[in-house]
């Protein structure tokens, strides 16, 4: 019977290095940048030598030359153990390397993806604003050409690698801006150094609920030089650039939430089978029974659909929107419940930092938020839904 978690033997030994890297590398590290809020930047680095930082990117422009699949392996691999860290290595990997390389010319691959694929350049995407999140069409940064360049100008809000440390910038980001009036899908997508004229930090975002250890910042630009040869495409092009991207994004944040359901089951399981209570082992009760049978069979049912939707999706178009938004409401929503039900099983123990699954709970909120929020899901669903005669 086939293995649909790893079809290939190539898949086997991808799942097997990312586990090996996480218990030995990210875990002993996770606790201490959550609660420093710090980005592990040499620990970042380090996923550029085992090329997973360009996972999905072609070897000729220095990334794996990989699948979805493999895209979601990684995710849920590195989120077993530290789901901030993981989103900081999606925003790189997928929403600026897979973004840059689906969109843009075979210049600007060559320009900028091995850097990004080997971490000597940290990237990002920048789409939410402080007043636009869901509702992307009502962006309001604007780029206006101006001879050789575009002068750009607006703010951009939650941006993950927005910045790598209190002061400094990340290095090289995909911007998505108004070309055209209001009200239109006139959206174009740019590629923006951290150097520009006019580009600069706003606010390095702290206190976050989860996901700590991934910076988030307000990034800022005020009428920034941005030359002609970087925008990506053609002017208009970025609303097609950002439907397809978003399917593989919210792909691996459902991914995200395998892995932090994963390890929440490992943990309650284990607490279960070696905490006692009038005389037996806790999961002898109905009431732990119930958390760790449930919560195994949500994280199996998300996981199957996971990996079913991963197999079928083509990285070159959309045409899985469907099932992107389907596994990202599904896989969020569960995640955030089986973290909750460990901390139920642990009790007390839950409740603080040493067994890691209060962490994991507050990491997984995001995923309801996060890259589309549930009720954008559900609305996504419905109304493609009603177009279809039949479901099956």
């Amino acid at each position: 019977m086939a293995d649909i978690f790893n079809p290939t033997a190539e898949h086997a030994a991808l799942r097997q290095l990312v586990r090996e890297f996480t218990e030995c590398e990210v875990e002993p590290q996770a606790a201490d940048a959550d609660r420093s809020e710090t980005f592990n930047l040499p620990l970042f680095r380090r996923l550029g030598d085992l090329g997973l930082l360009g996972i999905t990117v072609p070897e000729r422009f220095g990334g794996a030359g990989m699948d979805a699949v493999a895209a979601v392996i990684a995710h849920e691999e590195l989120s077993a153990s530290d789901p901030g860290f993981t989103l900081a290595y999606l925003a790189h990997s997928m929403l600026f390397a897979n973004n840059l390389y689906q969109n843009g010319s075979d210049e600007q691959r060559e320009r900028w993806l091995p850097a990004a694929c080997s971490g000597r350049s940290i990237g990002g995407m920048c789409m939410s604003e402080p007043s636009v999140g869901t509702d992307v069409l009502g962006l309001q940064t604007s780029a206006v050409r101006d001879g050789d360049h575009y002068l750009l100008n607006g703010a951009k809000m939650w941006i993950t690698n927005g910045a790598i440390s209190d002061t400094e910038l990340g290095d090289v980001f995909l911007v998505y801006a108004r070309t055209g009036k209001r009200g239109t899908r006139s959206l174009s997508l740019f590629v923006v150094e951290k150097g520009l004229p006019g580009f600069r930090l706003g606010q390095k975002i702290k206190d976050k609920l989860g996901m700590r250890a991934s910076t988030t910042a307000e990034l800022l630009f005020e009428d920034c030089v941005v030359p002609a040869r970087n925008l990506v495409g053609h002017e208009g092009d970025a609303v097609a650039h950002m439907m397809r991207n978003l399917e593989i994004e919210r792909l691996t944040l459902a991914a995200m939430g395998l892995g932090i359901a994963r390890r929440s089951l490992e943990v309650m399981n284990r607490y279960a089978a070696e905490r006692k209570a009038f005389g037996q082992p806790i999961n002898e009760f109905g009431q732990i029974q119930r958390h760790i049978a449930e919560g195994y069979a949500r994280f199996m049912a998300g996981r199957s659909y996971v990996y079913q939707v991963a197999a079928s999706h083509d990285l070159s178009r959309s045409g899985t929107r469907l099932d992107s938004d389907g596994v990202k409401l599904f896989c969020s929503t569960m995640a955030k419940d089986v973290a909750d039900s460990a901390i139920q099983v642990l009790g007390g123990y839950g409740y603080v930092g040493e067994f890691r699954v209060e962490r994991l709970w507050r990491d997984a909120k995001l995923l309801e938020i996060g890259g589309g929020t549930v009720e954008a899901h559900q609305k996504n669903i419905a109304r493609d839904l009603a177009r279809f005669a039949s479901i099956c």
